[in-house]
């Protein structure tokens, strides 16, 4: 029987010892060539472009030949203001893509030796960035498309005859949500959080090819699909797959998703859970990735990404 490879040695490729044992210099150096890749690892001003600058070693800052103005490495980056070593920030990725079904904002606090509220917000500024990633992306060729609830949860009363009929929408908390999912077979996937089902159908309109073959279970709101897509329709209450119809791979990733709010973060529902949803289906499209190759993956898209206009600085108010 073939090795998974989660368990072969591909699979692991940096290691937290190796991280912490590169020091300071290595990590700043790592940081400068994911910035500036076009100019290997040498500054270029975020101002005016200008490729020429003077290196302030002593507050690991840049200056501007052309235009005088100073910067850092993560100036206008999701990492802008950090306080955080840039050891610590490498260690953090490599923590939060280790975690097969994410890691919690507890254990990196722990790990790292830092608040919660700065383990959490610095999670979730990773989590944007990696969302940017898929931002304009369309999916085409076999797609399956389904969607789950989460969230809502009513605690039944102690007394039996005190119980309600918590299917019932007057008895519901109404902050159940759905998640729904558009799953590229041996692709990639596009996660949408509305407040039913229904609402994904026009995402699915907007991010999925019109050559695409579609794949969508038997409720009624996927039927406006078929005017402008294949659609191939499967009756779970029938069957799970028939004749090439089902929904299978997207069922996978639900099926990781819960097992991220079971057993990691117990709670992702609320405003957040678009957040988490975004995660796992990164998770799951490069789960035959080496976690070294991850870990480059999230910083690039770190060194990329803007800075976060949701979690700017160290902690928020109120969600947005």
């Amino acid at each position: 029987m073939a090795q998974h490879f989660l368990l072969s040695a591909k699979a692991r490729t940096l290691s937290l010892k190796a991280v912490f044992k590169m020091g300071e210099d290595k990590a700043y150096e790592t940081f400068c060539e994911m910035r500036w890749p076009e100019n290997d690892g040498e500054a270029v001003c975020p101002k005016c472009g200008c490729t020429e600058t003077y290196n302030i070693t002593s507050r690991r800052r840049f200056k501007c030949v052309a235009c005088y103005h100073q910067f850092s490495v993560t100036s206008g980056t999701i990492f802008a203001s950090r306080k955080l070593s840039y050891t610590d920030l490498l260690a953090a990725i490599v923590i939060f893509v280790n975690g097969a079904k994410g890691v919690s904002a507890l254990q990196v606090s722990r790990d790292l030796d830092v608040q919660y509220k700065t383990a959490f917000v610095l999670a979730h500024k990773l989590r944007e960035a990696m969302a940017l990633e898929d931002a304009e992306q369309k999916l085409g060729g076999t797609v399956e498309v389904d969607g789950a609830y989460f969230g809502g949860y009513v605690k039944p009363a102690n007394e039996r005859a005190d119980r309600k009929d918590r299917r019932l929408l007057a008895n519901q908390s109404g902050k159940r949500q759905s998640v729904v999912v558009i799953r590229e077979r041996d692709g990639d996937m596009l996660t949408f959080v509305g407040k039913h089902e229904s609402d994904g159908v026009e995402a699915v309109a907007a991010r999925v090819d019109t050559d695409a073959v579609i794949h969508a279970d038997e409720a009624s709101h996927w039927d406006v699909l078929h005017a402008r897509n294949e659609v191939r329709r499967i009756n779970h209450s029938e069957a799970y797959s028939l004749n090439g119809a089902c929904t299978n791979m997207a069922e996978s990733f639900f099926s990781r998703l819960r097992r991220a709010e079971i057993g990691t973060h117990h709670h992702i529902a609320g405003p957040y859970l678009n957040a988490y949803a975004g995660e796992m289906a990164w998770r799951e499209d490069n789960r035959r990735v080496s976690n070294g190759a991850q870990a480059g993956m999230v910083l690039e898209a770190a060194m990329d990404a803007p800075v976060s206009r949701q979690w700017k600085g160290y902690w928020q108010r109120a969600a947005a």
